[in-house]
């Protein structure tokens, strides 16, 4: 019988570290998802706070079209749609939204949305 309580008290507490470990990894992966999206388009910068004078580096339509890519699901879309809006709440006085917002269209790239400080996250399908 203590080996069959045992056995149970085990059971669970393997199922609980489990449970612990994937909600760890589930928020560690939405950090990384935000920060990899930062660090894929910060090549941009310069090209959205100098007046988009000069084209897009190729750096930066290489985060684009890196971004693009890590877009498969709809959760991924909404979520990356959080980060960039995000990001441009952050920059919002140094950075000119009319310049973002076609700057896929720039580096050839079809976002499945705009950028834009106004968009509801939610309604990207």
């Amino acid at each position: 019988m203590a080996a069959i309580a045992n056995k149970s008290s085990f059971v669970k507490l393997s199922l609980f570290v489990v449970v612990v470990a994937l909600v760890g990894v589930m928020s560690a992966t939405a950090d990384t998802s935000c920060n990899s999206i930062y660090s894929r388009l910060m090549p941009c910068m310069g090209y959205v706070t100098g007046g988009g004078v000069t084209p897009p580096t190729d750096s930066c339509c290489s985060g684009i079209k890196g971004l693009k890519s890590g877009l498969k699901l709809q959760a991924d879309r909404q979520s990356a749609c959080r980060c960039l809006k995000d990001l441009g709440t952050r920059y919002a006085g140094a950075i000119d939204f009319n310049i973002v917002k076609n700057l896929p269209q720039k580096c050839g790239v079809s976002l499945p949305y705009k950028i834009s400080p106004s968009i509801d996250c939610s309604t990207v399908h």
